[in-house]
């Protein structure tokens, strides 16, 4: 089957799809050469889901391979098994469920706002430009998560969209590391050994992630000395206590982690429901409503602010989202090792050292899982004949995943697209470019593969 894989990589997600959509169980089993290690189980069925996930999670854990894909990162919280994960998961769900945390995320996204995202979309506006908007979203989205996780704002989404070093190093180790997943082996080592292609920049880009990091801490461990007044973010409040202050080991790790994980997935999430307001106008014509409904702040600019209380009332403006990300959830795959033999509720028996995928993009996609209309975005699908918010098992739907291993970043995520779409749909109208055609790229993430071209008006 490997031949299949690379004739096909850059539209891999809509053809195992259509194939899990086809096959006996929505499953099957993925066999490339014996002598390169390609057993994989590919499904999109929410029982297996549940068993994987949920019920017998110890038996799945990232396993070796990942961590050796991912070693830039270290033992940090998206990659670490076993008692590693489970010290650094405490220290982020103790932080992330804090008030006084949530309530600064809320903070710096209005801030973010109102002096870079508004700014730039009033510019684009007066001077009838094309923007990507995909890329917007990626400036935006790594701008705010520096800020609440390393206490630095770099500004990358200015009106001149200069280039960051940071963010590129960000972006050349993203794609070494997917060029590690899809290829065997045996042929991303060989390129290490020789440091030629994507594994020379692997290690050009990490170096300047590390001089950041190393940075950053500095800066923070002076902050602290000095007696110096700081936002609470991740790194300082995590420095302010006694057991990981000297750690340095720890400190750098939870940094690159959230970096590489905050950044993309929301942006991700951002630039795909901004793309479905320009396709279905009556959802945007609702939300819009809905916000007339609750209080803003108007700037000196004339524009409206939102703040995250207020939005937390909308349903159909929840619903809208979750049936967003629904039909393209940001990390599109879910992937696990088998570390002992075991035998899955639908019958499939799994041995070690077999890769297990699990297909977040297709099980959106499931007739059986989501009705004939699966493949229409219906927010209506989301909300109750008594108007509340539908309840859903998170092993049916996983764009936050389920299980032990559940985004802990859940709610900070859904507060910032909440605020950044609110301000961006309320004042301004965007509307794809004539021929552009939007599709996704098949990567970690659920980026557009040739972005999000719109033309923008102030309302």
């Amino acid at each position: 089957m490997l031949p299949v894989l690379v004739a096909n990589l850059s539209r891999m997600l809509d053809l195992s799809s259509r194939k899990l959509r086809r096959s006996n169980g929505n499953h099957f089993f993925f066999h490339g050469p014996w002598f390169l290690g390609m057993s994989i189980f590919v499904t999109a069925n929410p029982v297996d889901a549940r068993h994987l996930f949920i019920d017998n999670f110890q038996n799945y854990p990232k396993g070796k391979d990942f961590y050796e894909i991912f070693e830039l990162g270290g033992d940090g919280i998206f990659i670490a098994d076993g008692d590693t994960w489970k010290y650094h998961r405490v220290k982020a769900q103790m932080l992330m469920s804090n008030t006084r945390f949530r309530v600064f995320v809320a903070q710096l996204s209005r801030q973010k706002i109102e002096n870079a995202l508004h700014p730039f979309l009033v510019h684009a506006s007066s001077q009838n430009k094309i923007i990507d908007i995909q890329d917007m979203f990626l400036r935006l989205s790594f701008d705010m998560s520096t800020n609440f996780i390393a206490g630095v704002d770099l500004g990358i989404l200015s009106r001149d969209l200069s280039e960051n070093p940071i963010a590129r190093a960000i972006d050349e180790v993203a794609a070494a590391l997917f060029f590690r997943f899809v290829m065997p082996r045996p042929w991303w080592k060989l390129l290490r050994a020789l440091s030629v292609g994507h594994e020379k920049r692997m290690v050009t880009g990490g170096r300047v992630l590390d001089r950041f990091v190393a940075e950053v801490i500095e800066e923070r461990r002076r902050e602290i000395i000095e007696g110096r007044d700081a936002p609470p973010s991740m790194l300082r409040s995590y420095m302010e206590e006694t057991e990981v202050q000297e750690s340095y080991k720890f400190l750098r790790e939870t940094i690159i982690n959230f970096l590489f994980a905050a950044r993309d997935t929301t942006s991700a999430a951002m630039t795909w429901f901004l793309w479905a307001m320009c396709r279905y106008p009556h959802v945007e014509e609702k939300i819009i409503d809905e916000l007339n409904s609750i209080s803003k702040s108007i700037t000196s600019d004339g524009l409206a602010v939102f703040e995250a209380e207020q939005l937390e009332k909308l349903i159909y403006f929840h619903a809208s989202i979750l049936e967003s990300l629904r039909l393209h959830p940001s990390t599109p795959l879910n992937i696990r090792s088998v570390l002992k033999p075991d035998t899955l509720p639908t019958g499939v028996k799994l041995t070690p050292g077999m890769k297990v995928v699990a297909s977040m993009y297709a099980m959106g996609r499931m007739k059986t899982i989501w009705g004939d209309d699966c493949l229409e975005f219906k927010p209506e699908r989301w909300i109750s004949k008594e108007g509340e918010l539908k309840y859903e098992p998170s092993y049916k739907f996983l764009p936050f995943h389920t299980g032990p291993r559940s985004c802990l970043g859940k709610q900070i995520a859904l507060t910032q697209i909440k605020m950044v779409i609110a301000a961006m749909v309320y004042n301004f109208s965007f509307e794809i470019v004539e021929g552009h055609v939007p599709e996704p790229k098949f990567s970690f993430i659920l980026h557009m593969k040739n972005g999000l071209m719109v033309r923008v008006k102030k309302r």
